[in-house]
C-alpha cells in the first residue's frame, strides 16, 4: 500500500497517453529547422502557453528544465552569479527548506560567494513574516520560501511575505530586489499557486509530485527577474537553460497540471477529511504520539506524527521510536511510508533537520511521514494504523 505520495506520485493515465501519442508523432529536435523540427517546437510551445495561462503569467516566463532540484539551483546560483559583480549578495531562506535549497546555499557560503540568513519556524512550522523582514539588508537579493514543506506539510504565508518584501523595497532607492523564490512542488495539486496569486518572482514546479511525468520541471520567471545561466550549450529556453528540450515532458506537463487544477478542490475537500480522520485516531489510540507541525495550515495529503514505544522495564512510560525501523518494518509488512524526505534520507545526517526546528529535537529519528494521494481510501488507513499499533505494542 503506497502512503509516500510526498516522495512521488504515479503517473497519470490521462497523462502519460498523452506523452506517447507526442512521442510517437513529433520526435524530431524542436531547435531543427526542418518541417519535422517545427511541429516539435509548436507542441513545445503550445505547453509552455497551457502552463501559463494556468499560472497566470506570460508565456515567455515559463522554462522547462529536468526537474525541481534543477530549477532550484538555477535560479539561486543564477541570481547570485548575476548580481557578483556588485559585491556579496545576501539571501534569506528558512531552516527547513528542501535540500535542493540548502545545498547550492551550502556551497555558496562555503566558497565565501554569499552571505545568507537563515529563518527558523514557530513550533507549528509557520514563519513570521516579520522575521524575514528583520534580516532583509541592501544587498539582499533572493528570499527563499517553500510554499508548503516537503516533510511536516505545513503552509507558510507567502502572500504576507511577499508584503513584506515590497515595503521594504521601497526604502532601498532603485531596487528590483530582493526577488522572492517559492517552491510549489508539494502544494500544485491542492493550492492555487499562480504567480499572481502568491506574488511570487519565481516559482518551482515538479512533474513528479502532480502525476506528471518524469525528468521535466517548470521554473516560472516573472519578466524582469536577471538570472544568469549555469548551463551552458545551444542556447536553448531563451539562453536560460541550454540542451535540447523535452517535448514529450514538456506536454504531458501541461496535461498534468490541467488535471490538478480542475481536481484541486474536490480532492482537497476529499483528502482533508482522511488526513483529520487518521490524525485523531493516531492521537486517540496511540499513547504519548504528537502531531509535527500546524494542523489548520497544512497540506490536505499530509501526516507527520511523533511516536513513542512503551518502556521495556519496571518503570512506566515511554521512550521515542526509532523511525527508520519502523519504515522498514512498515515495508516489510506492505506499507510505503517514509521518515523524511527522501532527498534528505539519502545523506549521512541522522533524524530530521525539519522536526527539529520546529523544537523538537527529541522526535527528529522518531517520526513518521505518511502522505497521501488519489487512491487512497479510509480503509487503508485503517489498516496501517493497526499495523503500527501493532508494531508499537
Amino acid at each position: 500500500m503506497f502512503l509516500d505520495y510526498a516522495a512521488i506520485t504515479p503517473i497519470d493515465p490521462r497523462v502519460e497517453a498523452k506523452i506517447r501519442e507526442v512521442q510517437r508523432k513529433f520526435w524530431a529536435n524542436p531547435s531543427s529547422l526542418h518541417l519535422e523540427g517545427e511541429m516539435a517546437k509548436n507542441i513545445l510551445e503550445e505547453a509552455r502557453i497551457k502552463i501559463a495561462c494556468i499560472l497566470h503569467c506570460r508565456a515567455g516566463e515559463i522554462f522547462f528544465t529536468s526537474g525541481g532540484t534543477e530549477s532550484l539551483n538555477l535560479a539561486i546560483l543564477g541570481i547570485c552569479r548575476e548580481d557578483a559583480h556588485l559585491g556579496i549578495p545576501h539571501i534569506i531562506c528558512s531552516s527547513m527548506e528542501h535540500p535542493a535549497v540548502l545545498e547550492p546555499i551550502k556551497y555558496l557560503l562555503k566558497n565565501k560567494e554569499i552571505e545568507a540568513s537563515f529563518i527558523s519556524p514557530d513550533k507549528n512550522g509557520i514563519i513570521n513574516p516579520e522575521s524575514i523582514k528583520k534580516e532583509i539588508k541592501p544587498n539582499t537579493v533572493l528570499v527563499v520560501i517553500q510554499h508548503a514543506n516537503n516533510e511536516i506539510g505545513v503552509i507558510q504565508l507567502i502572500r504576507e511575505i511577499k508584503k513584506v518584501i515590497e515595503n521594504c523595497k521601497l526604502k532601498i532607492e532603485n531596487s528590483s530586489k530582493p526577488y522572492l523564490l517559492v517552491d510549489a512542488s508539494q502544494s500544485v495539486l491542492y493550492e492555487n499557486i499562480s504567480l499572481e496569486r502568491l506574488g511570487a518572482d519565481i516559482l518551482v514546479l515538479d512533474g513528479i509530485k502532480m502525476y506528471g511525468p518524469r525528468g521535466v520541471g517548470i521554473l516560472a520567471v516573472k519578466h524582469g527577474t536577471n538570472i544568469s545561466p549555469i548551463i551552458f550549450g545551444g542556447g536553448q529556453e531563451g539562453g536560460l537553460r541550454s540542451g535540447t528540450e523535452n517535448v514529450p515532458g514538456a506536454i504531458g506537463l501541461a496535461k498534468a497540471l490541467e488535471i490538478a487544477v480542475q481536481k484541486k478542490d474536490k480532492e482537497s475537500r476529499r483528502l482533508t477529511e482522511l488526513r483529520n480522520y487518521a490524525i485523531q485516531k493516531i492521537l486517540k489510540e496511540i499513547p504519548n504520539s504528537s502531531l509535527n507541525g500546524d494542523l489548520e495550515n497544512r497540506l490536505p495529503n499530509n501526516i507527520n506524527i511523533c511516536l513513542a514505544t512503551p518502556k521495556l522495564s519496571a518503570k512506566a512510560g515511554f521512550q521515542k521510536i526509532d523511525s527508520e525501523f519502523l519504515v522498514i518494518k512498515l515495508d516489510t509488512l506492505g506499507f510505503a511510508v517514509s521518515a523524511a524526505s527522501a532527498c534528505h534520507t539519502l545523506s549521512l545526517e541522522n533524524g530530521s533537520y525539519v522536526i527539529e526546528s520546529l523544537g523538537k529535537p527529541e522526535c527528529s529519528s522518531s517520526s513518521l511521514r505518511i502522505t497521501l494521494g488519489r487512491s487512497t481510501k479510509k480503509s487503508d488507513l485503517d489498516r496501517l494504523i493497526s499495523t503500527i499499533k501493532k508494531i508499537i505494542e
